[in-house]
């Protein structure tokens, strides 16, 4: 009766055991499939073998971020107008990544360095320079409170944005984000409030272009997030130096960082621009942009070898290219000779 009882419990126990592999397998495969499980996808990723092609688990993702990833590998990233144009094809001495540049003395307006100066591009988040110059040389109340509405959300690019729809900010503190941390809504926001509306603050963005001498300049609105809104880089020097006479734009667009209370939150922006951080860079004015069909753009005021200098970067290939590019335009400012003058001689009496 005992050997009866204890072979049939092994075969009860071989049973569940099978039992249990099977449902095992059955869970590998079902995630190597990408099949939810437990609220979570699994980020398949596909090699090809002599057998034929092989499911790989790589790592979980959210069910959000694996949305993402599809959405990203679906759509490929649009070239650039410079890259287009076959901008990034010309060579130059100091091998940059911007497709355009171009180095001023801005006591001089000597011209340091240049390549494809002249070549009208899109500006991207670059245009908040002159949203901040309208707004600036309007004098409207900086305590003035603005509620982000539907209308600043952006569904141009679809770019995301802390500040939410029903947020109350100053003018002020609206400024200060549109030209330090490159916040869209902060921008739109800023000319959609202007007196007037919309059209009318765009139309001074386009009179004030014109006065400076910015022949090659348009714009279409005020956050950089179109296309239309295009220049050169010898227009765009032409902005920097302008602005630069700014005292609040100077301060606002070189801040490293800035707090704003929404609610009972509290929001803790950056600066775009690693630079202003950096100990070794005397930065009095600068402001980043990128779209896709502008690549990663830069311009800057800076004090390089005792000389102040406007450094103008579009179209750079990579995400710190930009940086990698004003660092080596500041070496090699830096390499050059200093230019010696010849003292006066002073007359005998």
């Amino acid at each position: 009766m005992f050997c009866v009882r204890r072979t049939v419990f092994r075969s009860m126990l071989r049973r569940t055991i099978f039992l249990l592999s099977l449902m095992t397998f059955a869970l590998v495969a079902s995630a190597a499939e990408g099949e939810p499980t437990h609220g979570k996808r699994h980020h398949v990723k596909a090699s090809r073998s002599s057998a034929g092609v092989k499911a790989k688990v790589v790592r979980k993702v959210s069910a959000t971020k694996h949305k993402q990833l599809i959405r990203a590998e679906a759509v490929p990233l649009k070239p650039s107008f410079g890259q287009t144009a076959g901008l990034h094809g010309k060579h130059d001495a100091l091998t940059l990544k911007s497709s355009v540049a171009l180095v001023i003395d801005q006591d001089t307006s000597e011209v340091l360095f240049s390549k494809n100066d002249k070549a009208v591009l899109p500006i991207a988040s670059l245009t908040k320079l002159m949203t901040g110059l309208v707004i600036s040389e309007a004098q409207l109340p900086m305590n003035e409170v603005i509620t982000i509405s539907q209308a600043d959300v952006d569904t141009e690019k679809g770019s995301s944005s802390r500040l939410r729809v029903g947020t109350v900010l100053s003018r002020g503190e609206l400024l200060h984000l549109a030209l330090m941390s490159s916040e869209n809504r902060a921008a739109h926001a800023l000319g959609r409030s202007y007196p007037g509306g919309l059209p009318v603050f765009v139309g001074l963005m386009n009179a004030k272009a014109q006065v400076i001498g910015m022949i090659d300049t348009h714009y279409e609105e005020p956050t950089g997030l179109s296309s239309k809104n295009q220049s050169s880089a010898q227009d765009l020097a032409k902005l920097v130096n302008f602005a630069y006479g700014d005292p609040t734009l100077r301060e606002l667009s070189t801040s490293p960082g800035y707090q704003v209370a929404v609610g009972k939150r509290t929001l803790q922006y950056n600066n775009t621009n690693r630079l202003v951080k950096n100990p070794s860079w005397e930065i009095g004015l600068q402001k980043t942009g990128y779209i896709s069909e502008a690549g990663q753009c830069l311009v800057m005021q800076a004090k390089v070898a005792g000389r102040k200098i406007i450094m103008v970067f579009l179209d750079s290939a990579g995400k710190l290219s930009r940086i990698g590019d004003a660092e080596r335009v500041r070496r090699w400012v830096e390499s050059k000779p200093a230019v010696v003058v010849d003292p006066v001689p002073v007359a005998r009496v």
